[in-house]
């Protein structure tokens, strides 16, 4: 028994003095953190600051109260990712001043506002332009078609500007995005809330020569907000803008590349054509021919 105990013994008394040994530092290093708090940490700026007023329009308030109906009125809260779409939708971006409107109509704390919004990165939290050019980089659109890293360079050569800028006449913002799930037609970009996929550098230019004349012909980048819908009645396929083989409509009289593939499918069939499944299904009237 007392040799079990000798090493515990020994052990326990020398632990204090091995403790004390130890040098009690820091390391130490020159460089800067890289971590970022842009999606954490809010400073006030001449356009971003809880002085700010707004208020939804009535056409948003009738809306925002069919949103309300879907929840029970004590779990009104669970509402406040689509108010606060709807508060960016119509501001331009999720501000301070958005946010504080969506807790005083869901009469929630602030904070829990505060935490859905730096949470998503859906939600813009400094302003964007017009159009919000969204490229996805991720592995499949890397591989995928010309690849992610050729509509990158075509854009910033074409719009003169970096990942996480916006051009001087605010009419563009280009950042870059994870997999955004339309990865058989990739490579692609989201536009507001429209995917243009199947992108080559000649249909990319082609795109954005097509934005910025659209917004030229309704005086300017003030003349609304949101995304192209593609909605329009005048879409029409096989016409051709540059070497843009989509489908394409009239906007203000402007030839627009209609959200989509921009290689002429429809969705994601092989551009080749039918290449399986082209014989006659196997069946029993194949191997009995007395049936």
């Amino acid at each position: 028994m007392a040799s079990k105990l000798t090493p515990r013994i020994f052990r326990s008394a020398f632990r204090p003095a091995c403790i004390a040994s130890k040098p009690a530092c820091r390391s130490f290093t020159a460089s800067t953190k890289k971590g970022s708090d842009a999606l954490q940490v809010h400073r006030d700026t001449p356009e971003n600051n809880a002085k700010i007023p707004f208020k939804f329009t009535a056409q948003n308030n009738k809306l925002i109260d069919e949103i309300l109906k879907r929840y029970p009125p004590q779990y009104k809260k669970a509402a406040v990712m689509p108010i606060l779409d709807l508060g960016q939708r119509q501001h331009g971006f999720t501000s301070l001043s958005v946010m504080n409107e969506v807790a005083r109509i869901l009469e929630m704390p602030p904070m829990r506002v505060y935490e859905v919004a730096t949470f998503y990165t859906m939600y813009n939290r400094t302003p964007v332009g017009k159009y919000h050019l969204q490229v996805c980089t991720t592995t499949p659109c890397q591989l995928g078609g010309c690849g992610s890293d050729k509509i990158v360079q075509t854009i910033k050569d074409h719009l003169g500007i970096k990942q996480g800028e916006t051009t001087k006449d605010n009419l563009f913002t280009f950042v870059e995005v994870e997999c955004l799930g339309a990865c058989v037609n990739a490579p692609m970009v989201q536009i507001n809330d429209d995917y243009y996929e199947d992108l080559t550098p000649e249909s990319t230019v082609a795109l954005l020569t097509a934005l910025q004349e659209s917004s030229k012909s309704v005086g300017g980048i003030e003349g609304g907000k949101g995304a192209l819908t593609g909605n329009d009645k005048n879409v029409k396929s096989g016409a051709d803008v540059g070497k843009t083989s989509g489908r394409i409509y009239e906007k203000d009289g402007v030839k627009m590349p209609s959200p989509g593939p921009m290689s002429g499918r429809k969705t994601c069939e092989n551009l080749k054509g039918l290449t399986n499944l082209t014989s006659e299904m196997w069946g029993p009237e194949v191997f009995r021919k007395d049936l």
